[in-house]
């Protein structure tokens, strides 16, 4: 089965917003484009009005997809899009539809007023329940946001790529987030930016302010340990600038703060296969509530 990036369309700007990343990641990955739409059943009573019925409903379902490919073969040359079209609930349908893609793409509303995403029920259960990638993209993004800015100082895609940011956690850290953020760095040409938090012990926060060395030799301790953990994948990615950052405070801060200058943020999701509930994790929660930038989720063991 060929590999895809595919996304979650529904017609919405989110969704569209969405898309249209996704058009560009199929560009940058050399893959084909597959748009999802799902599309709930009506009821049967429903489904018999002939103005509401089922038929219409698959004609308006293939309509919205049928058009977004459309234009995205048109702004994207070179990109195979493709369309299907799933009934069912939209939480079991994506991830479903993920188990045969490379990358999965959703959209998602920004907060009002604040940088940010409003995660909804469907994206939160899908990143969850699926071991696929998953790229959760903001309303109003555009490819120009990726890019560092012009001499007028707007955002251009003639100009080079922001760094992607990595938040790594040293105690650890895993093979498939880590090879992920430095392959999104090498396809775009751009800086890698690893930014680690750490939190003081409370044993040390009460002797800091009569041995402050304490702090110093704790912030030297940990950025080595970061420098140890991505020295074989700095020979193994020699072209990738990286830039690390190890840092004493809230690790989903330290992120979110650097996701302000990010073209993308990649953040891990370890695998609990317990069929109760949502697990994201608290760090990862919190930088999808709160970054400014696209963020991938990578599920790992």
């Amino acid at each position: 089965m060929s590999r895809t990036v595919t996304v979650g369309l529904d017609g919405s700007l989110e969704s569209r917003a969405a898309a249209e990343w996704a058009a560009g990641e199929a560009k940058r990955r050399g893959l084909p484009l597959k748009l999802v739409h799902v599309w709930q059943p009506v009821p049967e009573p429903i489904a018999q009005a002939p103005l509401v019925g089922a038929e219409t409903q698959a004609h308006w379902s293939e309509r919205i997809a049928r058009e977004a490919a459309e234009g995205l073969r048109l702004r994207h040359r070179g990109v195979d899009v493709t369309t299907e079209h799933i009934p069912g609930r939209p939480t079991d349908a994506l991830a479903e539809a993920a188990k045969g893609a490379e990358l999965l793409v959703l959209g998602s509303r920004g907060l009002s007023g604040i940088g940010g995403f409003l995660v909804g029920s469907v994206g939160a259960a899908v990143i969850a329940r699926t071991e696929t990638p998953v790229v959760l993209v903001r309303t109003g993004e555009q490819a120009a946001d990726e890019h560092e800015t012009d001499a007028a100082d707007l955002p251009s895609a003639a100009t080079a790529y922001r760094p992607v940011v990595l938040g790594l956690d040293t105690d650890h850290p895993d093979d498939t987030v880590i090879a992920f953020a430095f392959e999104e760095a090498a396809r775009r040409g751009s800086v890698l930016k690893v930014v680690h938090g750490w939190i003081l012990p409370p044993y040390y926060v009460s002797s800091l302010p009569a041995a402050p060395e304490v702090g110093v030799e704790l912030g030297r301790q940990e950025a080595a340990v970061l420098a140890e953990v991505l020295s074989p994948w700095r020979q193994k990615y020699p072209d990738v600038e990286v830039v690390e950052v190890s840092r004493p405070g809230s690790p989903a801060n330290h992120v979110v703060d650097a996701s302000r200058e990010a073209s993308l943020v990649v953040v891990g999701r370890r695998i609990r296969r317990s069929p109760i509930g949502a697990h994201i994790g608290p760090v990862t929660h919190a930088v999808l509530h709160h970054a400014v930038a696209p963020v991938a989720v990578v599920a790992h063991d």
